[in-house]
């Protein structure tokens, strides 16, 4: 685990600005930008507390909300997501994907979105996610943690422009039958359920599905999303997704820290 945060590097910046239009002039470097986002994913730390060394919280915090709304963030992560891919020699979309949730405490202050996962005794939100075999995070749902899977998962089908040509199976367990399972076969897709033999107790790794609960893990590198903080659940959304980026930035740029 890295100790404290390192800036972009010349190589992980260059893999991703062609998302930026750089040529224009502005009083700000979009790469000081997404440094500062980073850090604070990485410290956890609030919008007003960002060090000086960084642009002024507020315009960090406008590009936030900007790249959150225009996609361009979740935009990164598919391009990084599919570098990485071309890396270990696979084609840039996945053929399968795999479900899983993860329910977390929200803020005690916040109070939208906001319910009871009687399962797995949470108050809070879920997250659900998206993942391939790598390990890559490509889509991921915030919602209530007292909204069932089958039904919150459902709309991360409605967002898989580009991946829908070649993705033919998504991989979940009992929760996300019913609903779920019948929106992915009306997209032409296979719903199969991995789940954990009756018999066992505790954590069973599942082939395939075991990788998305290391995903999962990876959250507690990050401070700013190992709670959600976040008022609009698709700020957490965002976050997760840039926590993703910025560790397939490391993965391509073969940095092994996360």
């Amino acid at each position: 685990m890295t100790e404290k945060y390192e800036r972009l590097t010349d190589s992980q910046w260059a893999a991703i600005s062609e998302e930026f239009d750089i040529n224009r002039k502005r009083s700000l470097d979009l790469r000081d930008i997404l440094d500062a986002l980073y850090y604070i994913l990485r410290s956890g730390c609030q919008w007003r507390n960002l060090p000086a060394e960084f642009p002024a919280w507020t315009a960090v915090y406008y590009y936030f909300d900007k790249w959150k709304k225009d996609l361009t963030l979740q935009n990164i992560n598919d391009r990084l997501n599919q570098l990485d891919r071309e890396r270990e020699h696979r084609e840039v979309f996945p053929s399968v994907l795999c479900a899983d949730t993860q329910s977390v405490k929200l803020h005690p202050m916040i109070f939208e979105d906001r319910g009871f996962d009687a399962n797995k005794k949470i108050n809070g939100r879920k997250r659900q996610n998206l993942v391939d075999t790598g390990g890559r995070l490509w889509r991921v749902k915030v919602h209530a943690a007292n909204i069932h899977d089958g039904v919150g998962a459902s709309s991360l089908l409605d967002n898989l422009e580009g991946m829908d040509s070649r993705l033919k199976k998504i991989l979940g367990d009992d929760a996300y039958k019913g609903q779920f399972a019948e929106k992915v076969a009306q997209k032409n897709m296979t719903f199969e359920c991995a789940s954990r033999p009756p018999t066992e107790k505790g954590f069973v790794p599942i082939a395939q599905r075991w990788v998305v609960e290391r995903t999962i893990a990876w959250s507690n590198f990050f401070r700013r999303i190992v709670k959600d903080y976040e008022y609009a659940v698709q700020s957490s959304e965002t976050w997760l997704i840039l926590a993703n980026s910025y560790i397939m930035l490391r993965r391509i740029r073969d940095v092994n820290r996360i």
